[in-house]
């Protein structure tokens, strides 16, 4: 079955979505469409989900790479049909995220993006994930550039003579006629000339692993240079195509003059109502924010993530390429097998008629569309990649009777003001971990608690059986090590009221928002989307049957168990470093020829804008063939295994998160 809807004549039909700012179209406008994605991660297979449809709550798939195509293909006809000009656009962070990017790294994301028709992608950060060595064959391989403006390449050994990475392209169209420009000064005439060139993170050395020796310029500085240097050669028609997040987007757009549309990613900010289906409203689709200089206005949208929906609008430029009308909406791709329990067991599938019912309701709605799978990409993946994924799961650790939801940000997506009750599972995990006998040989300290940061945990756990691999290869797959760390009980305190503060914007990058184990905050919203103030921090100290709840003391040093990224004071963890700029009690630990070992951290330096951890002796290697790093995964899979034969949220709440009415 396939009711896939085709988004065609949006500035007729979708008048609802996004702003007009003027509903007439002289001779010498122009109208593009724009379809796009963001923050795919590897999702190659569909995300197991749910929506409710006429108050029936429905566990369904939603996306995949093989429905992302459908769909393009979809739109890219409906275009060639009624001769609109079109574009295709990847906003970023292709990589990581699943079990296949584990196994495959960065090989079959080309070789299933380079089957979609892209006409460009932004640089995320998540492609730093590996080394520039590997990032630099991804994007030889791919067959469409990634753009970003604000980079220089020209001091890392990798990625210097990469041609395929570029600040902009440029594109002609005559209706749905698309020729690449290559020569910015001799731009063809009598045709619609549309740049797309790229922002990245600035602060990019401090979010990614292994940025080499890039260097990332100012976002704001390098956009308006980038719109003027493009504006004096002719090029009227200009769209960002940025990594940065919806509300980073939209700051952006308030500073720099002359960007018409920005197709954004990395907050993972499904834009546009979704209440219609039980999910959320996160934010306007098809945004219009007004520039600096009080005239003009920037279009700002992004589609989510983990290939679950894909965006389109159409985007109309007035004869001086200022945006006169921009309108369209993200539509999420469901499969078309449902069931009442999350088990999706057979006896739970809809019967004929409740499934009839369901897709006349989706039927009925513009942002769900029930979406068969591309039969060749389909195939592509499990004949060729998913054989050794499967294999690769390793024993079962424990049975999951109902699945457990992970939220960034509490409040978000329908999660109540607690938020995830998957991160305190695996802070509980890493806790238990580090307090075993012969963790705290080695560390020769005793944990009070844990912190993990909700960015690095990349799904659901989903029910059913849960395997080594479900946590090692898809729920926190960054092979980072766990440290334990010293700090007073205000660091702390400071950690947490910032990287909360840091989520309270619309559409922010929520990544950075701190749970934990054996620790418990609220934290009150006193003004939304702008500040809060947190209410209390208390620790538990009693036994898991028994607890006591004591406040945080000020002065007090808690050993503190964490992954090392957010030990370093990464992603915005700031706190941490300020406290181990000059010395540090923190032990890292990973496995070296299988055996644990403790690396003890001397301090922490900032090197060129990145911070650098200096050891007391040798540090730990993570590219070495006898090195595993992944700790912060063994941890909870060593917990679990040992101590959750069934699975089930822990019984306390370790975030209360009052958000601003």
């Amino acid at each position: 079955m396939k009711l896939s809807k085709p988004l065609v004549a949006l500035s007729v039909t979708v008048a609802l979505a996004g702003c007009a700012q003027n509903t007439t179209q002289p001779d010498d406008s122009f109208t593009l469409t724009v379809a796009h994605i963001n923050d795919t991660h590897s999702n190659f297979d569909p995300v197991k989900s749910s929506f409710v449809a006429n108050d029936t709550l429905v566990y369904n798939e939603f996306g995949g790479y093989p429905r992302l195509q459908t769909m393009a293909t979809e739109y890219k006809q409906a275009a060639k049909d009624e001769n609109r000009s079109f574009l295709f656009l990847h906003g970023g962070d292709a990589w990581q995220g699943s079990a296949y990017f584990k196994l495959n790294e960065g090989a079959m994301n080309a070789e299933l993006l380079s089957q979609m028709g892209l006409d460009a992608m932004a640089l995320g950060n998540h492609e730093f994930d590996l080394n520039n060595a590997k990032l630099n064959k991804f994007i030889s391989d791919i067959n469409f550039p990634v753009v970003a403006a604000n980079v220089d390449t020209s001091e890392d050994p990798d990625l210097k003579g990469q041609t395929n990475l570029k600040p902009y392209v440029l594109f002609a169209f005559d209706g749905n006629t698309k020729t690449p420009i290559t020569d910015i000064n001799n731009l063809p005439k009598g045709q619609d000339i549309v740049a797309v060139f790229g922002i990245a993170l600035d602060d990019m050395p401090n979010l990614a692993p292994n940025t080499g020796k890039v260097k990332f310029a100012d976002m704001v500085e390098s956009a308006q240079a980038t719109v003027d240097m493009l504006k004096a050669k002719g090029v009227n028609n200009v769209i960002a195509l940025t990594h940065i997040g919806n509300a980073v987007d939209v700051d952006v757009a308030s500073k720099v003059n002359g960007i018409d549309l920005i197709v954004g990613g990395h907050s993972h900010t499904l834009l546009g109502d979704f209440t219609n289906i039980g999910h959320d409203h996160a934010g306007t689709y098809a945004q219009m924010v007004k520039n600096p200089n009080g005239i003009t206005q920037t279009c700002v949208v992004q589609a989510g993530e983990y290939a679950q929906a894909i965006g389109q609008l159409d985007v109309t430029f007035d004869a001086q390429g200022n945006i006169t009308q921009c309108a369209g909406l993200n539509t999420l791709l469901t499969n078309d097998e449902f069931y009442h329990s999350p088990m999706r067991e057979a006896s739970s599938k809809f019967s004929a008629d409740e499934m009839a019912d369901v897709v006349d309701f989706v039927e009925g709605e513009d942002n769900i569309a029930i979406t068969a799978e591309e039969a060749n990409m389909r195939n592509l993946i499990d004949t060729k990649y998913k054989p050794a994924v499967d294999k690769a799961y390793g024993k079962v650790i424990a049975q999951v009777p109902v699945e457990i939801r992970h939220e960034r940000r509490p409040g978000d997506r329908g999660t109540d003001k607690h938020g995830s009750d998957v991160a305190p599972i695996l802070a509980e995990g890493q806790y238990f971990w580090a307090n075993t006998p012969a963790v705290q040989a080695l560390t020769g300290m005793k944990v009070d608690f844990s912190l993990i940061g909700a960015g690095g945990i990349r799904k659901n756990i989903e029910a059913g059986e849960y395997r080594e691999g479900n946590i090692a290869l898809e729920l926190i797959p960054f092979s980072n090590f766990m440290s334990v760390v010293p700090v007073k009980g205000s660091v702390i305190k400071e950690l947490l009221e910032s990287t909360v503060n840091a989520t309270l914007p619309e559409g922010a990058h929520a990544g950075k928002f701190p749970y934990g184990g054996h620790i418990r905050y609220q934290f009150t919203e006193t003004a939304k989307n702008k500040a809060g103030k947190l209410d209390f921090v208390e620790v538990m100290t009693g036994t898991k049957e028994k607890p006591v709840w004591t406040p945080l003391d000020m002065n007090k040093t808690y050993n503190v168990a964490i992954n090392n990224y957010n030990a370093t004071g990464n992603d915005g963890w700031t706190p941490l470093f300020n406290a181990q700029k000059k010395d540090s009690g923190r032990v890292d630990l990973a496995f070296v020829d299988e055996k644990l070992t403790a690396f003890p951290v001397k301090n922490i330096e900032s090197v060129n804008g990145k911070y650098k951890v200096r050891y007391e002796g040798a540090a730990p290697n993570c590219k070495a063939d006898n090195t595993r790093c992944n700790t912060d995964a063994q941890a909870v899979i060593d917990y679990m295994a040992e101590n959750t034969p069934v699975l089930k949220p822990i019984s306390y709440e370790v975030v209360t998160f009052n958000r601003a009415k």
